[in-house]
């Protein structure tokens, strides 16, 4: 069994705490549903790459948006953390908007597209084989 790396540990941390304070703590009316879906703490623990999710409507605009609030609090948040979470030093944050949740979302929708069309299309070659099987049994 493999031992987790403390970095790992560190920012599972991280993650659980940001989490937190971003939705309690952040009181910037420009910042919409924020969901911490991964940290990644780099070796030295100098700094984190925090990737963010956002509910609803994400178009680049709202991104950019809630990307700059986050960066503008990440300093709150670094002294927030530093008294919840015992480490001589507090990774700098880095956010970063994470896209594969949109992506998983576009993708999901096209492959339900497809299927619906395969079943339309199927039904409908099934429709137009029950109607020429009628007309030769007519002759």
């Amino acid at each position: 069994m493999r031992e987790f790396k403390r970095t790992d540990r560190v920012a599972d941390q991280l993650q659980k705490e940001l989490a937190v304070l971003i939705q309690r703590e952040v009181k910037d009316p420009r910042l919409g549903m924020v969901t911490v879906s991964g940290v990644e703490v780099s070796r030295d623990l100098g700094y984190a790459d925090v990737h963010v999710t956002l509910l609803g409507d994400t178009d680049a605009e709202r991104v950019k948006e809630n990307l700059s609030v986050l960066k503008r609090a990440a300093g709150f948040l670094r002294s927030r953390l530093a008294q919840r979470v015992k480490l001589r030093h507090v990774p700098e944050l880095r956010f970063h908007f994470d896209e594969s949740v949109v992506r998983g979302q576009r993708l999901s929708s096209l492959i339900e597209e497809a299927v619906a069309e395969d079943l339309t299309r199927q039904v409908s070659d099934d429709t137009s084989e029950a109607s020429s099987t009628t007309d030769n049994e007519k002759n």
